[in-house]
């Protein structure tokens, strides 16, 4: 505790900063879209943590991603703010490793070029542990509406993610130089070439999604029809009474019939409906099945159906699923959701947690999960479901488009997190996946955002929140693949593989240097004349020296 708290206290200038950065960089993303936050913040935490030893970067880490993700996620609060912060303090977990890395690596050679790596590597192992992970937060998803939008239709989200946080560094030497050549002793031709060269690369890499193609072209299109029958009331209890959001679907979906009947509105080739529009299983109980059916009839045709569905063989299990409800043969084909969400729809460890956490009583049941992808043919389109936070997962989308689905349907519930900023959030991630993988995409949401998203991110229809509305237009359907959906995972894994090495070389380097040690301590050594420009004040100095006293 004594090593603890003099590091906190060597290190209060630079938390305060770190923390101020994670904030900013919580401002990247929706509901507030800056974009360009997300390169100062990177730059930022990059410059932090340039010549200070493992331990140090690693609590600058923590500072830094311990409040973004308290900022970001604060739609969470409506289940507690307790929830909010322990997640987010998880979350920050990874960042503390992440603030680490970039310690030891700020003094090898190309070190912006480790950096971005680890920047990547921290999210390959934040989307994937524990329990299948967490996807929120990544640089990707802060840049939908950017200049690296494009770069996902060549290697998906890691890329724009690895541009991002690759500009972000570059940026940090290039502020770093210019640092330097406030002294003259500094100004020499290498010095000038170096930060120029790092902004010219900076810049090519912002331009480079410029000249990425983004083929839209449609092999044909379907009307479609988006019902939102909308929630009584938003938070955790927006289900109300039984088979009141299925009633506010299906009376949408007869005044649409009815629309149809009186020639105010073409006639759609298919109808979406969105996750846990009937709020009843339809097998279990003839009266959800009836009125689901009624409505179906009256459209005329097929509807792909939200609904919560008991488990056919295990008991106390229930299923997420997608179902496809043809007017004439009833319920067909469906999708069940392939990763369920811990704590939200299955508890880990019920047993044990229950006891001690009293609110998971909440999650009666557990979800179990699908073994396969969304491929539904919904009267004449080939469409790929993919249920709420499934679109965050990058093997989920990607798995469904290269199985053959010709538009990407998102099927969600947004109205425990109504008016929080989630849906804006869960809606940009529909913009990047389209552009990732060449395919319009539809967000069906009960209460809001629902959204048609065409194959280049752009939004072409969307409604509001808390609102019972109707989307029709046309989708195209496209069957051309992207180079992002042929590599798949290929170019995540080794770029965080490269960071993981580069982390690993850099403790190597430092060790045998007698320089620079993990345990937030300095070796007695006079620093060479490289250390002078590391961005490390002389007060920062003496504190570190202090520091191998206490």
């Amino acid at each position: 505790m004594r090593r603890l708290a003099a590091l906190a206290r060597r290190e209060a200038r630079r938390t305060g900063l770190a923390a101020l950065s994670g904030v900013a960089l919580a401002f990247a993303f929706p509901p507030y879209g800056i974009w360009p936050l997300s390169l100062l913040a990177v730059a930022a935490l990059s410059l932090l943590t340039r010549g200070r030893t493992g331990s140090q970067g690693a609590w600058l880490g923590f500072a830094f991603g311990w409040p973004f993700f308290v900022v970001l996620l604060k739609w969470l609060h409506v289940v507690g703010w307790d929830a909010t912060i322990g997640l987010a303090f998880l979350q920050g977990l990874f960042v503390l490793g992440l603030g680490a890395g970039l310690a030891v690596t700020s003094r090898l050679p190309l070190w912006p070029l480790w950096g971005a790596c680890l920047w990547l590597t921290e999210e390959f192992l934040r989307d994937r542990l524990p329990f299948g992970g967490f996807s929120w937060g990544r640089l990707a998803f802060a840049n939908t509406s950017s200049p690296y939008t494009p770069l996902a239709a060549l290697g998906g989200a890691p890329l724009v993610s690895f541009a991002v946080a690759l500009t972000g560094t570059l940026l940090a030497a290039v502020a770093l130089t210019a640092w330097r050549l406030r002294s003259d002793a500094a100004r020499t031709t290498r010095a000038y070439a170096t930060g120029f060269g790092a902004l010219a690369l900076a810049g090519a890499i912002t331009a480079a999604g410029f000249a990425v193609p983004v083929p839209t072209k449609a092999a044909d299109t379907v009307r479609i029809a988006v019902v939102q029958g909308n929630v009584q009331q938003p938070g955790m209890h927006f289900l109300g009474r039984p088979m009141q959001i299925l009633n506010n679907h299906v009376e949408a979906t007869l005044d649409l019939a009815d629309r149809i009947k009186k020639g105010k509105e073409p006639k759609p080739d298919l109808v979406i409906w969105p996750e846990n529009s009937s709020d009843l299983d339809p097998y279990k109980w003839p009266e959800a099945g009836d009125r689901i059916d009624k409505a179906v009839k009256a459209v005329g045709v097929p509807v792909l159906v939200g609904a919560l569905v008991d488990h056919p063989t295990k008991q106390g299990y229930v299923e997420n699923q997608g179902i496809v409800w043809d007017p004439k043969k009833g319920p067909g084909a469906s999708y069940t959701k392939q990763h369920p969400v811990p704590f939200g729809e299955y508890v880990p460890f019920r047993d044990q947690l229950s006891k001690v956490i009293t609110r998971l009583q909440q999650v009666p049941r557990d979800f179990y999960p699908g073994d396969h992808t969304g491929v539904l043919q919904t009267g004449p389109a080939r469409l790929g479901d993919v249920i709420c936070f499934e679109v965050a997962y990058d093997e989920i989308p990607r798995d469904t488009v290269n199985d053959g689905a010709r538009a990407l349907v998102v099927q969600t519930n947004n109205a425990t997190y109504g008016r929080t900023g989630q849906p804006e959030q869960q809606l940009a991630m529909s913009k990047l996946r389209a552009v990732e993988h060449g395919r319009a995409v539809v967000t069906a949401a009960t209460s809001g955002i629902s959204a048609i998203v065409a194959p280049d991110g752009t939004v072409q229809q969307r409604t509001d929140e808390f609102t019972q509305d109707v989307l029709t237009g046309k989708l195209p359907l496209r069957d051309q693949i992207t180079l992002a959906d042929r590599v798949g995972a290929a170019p995540e894994w080794m770029i965080a593989i490269v960071g993981a090495l580069a982390c690993a070389g850099g403790l190597f380097l430092n060790r045998r240097r007698g320089g620079f040690r993990t345990d937030g301590h300095t070796e007695t050594r006079a620093p060479d004349a490289a250390d002078h420009g590391d961005g490390t004040d002389e007060q920062d100095r003496q504190a570190q020296t202090e520091g191998q006293h206490q």
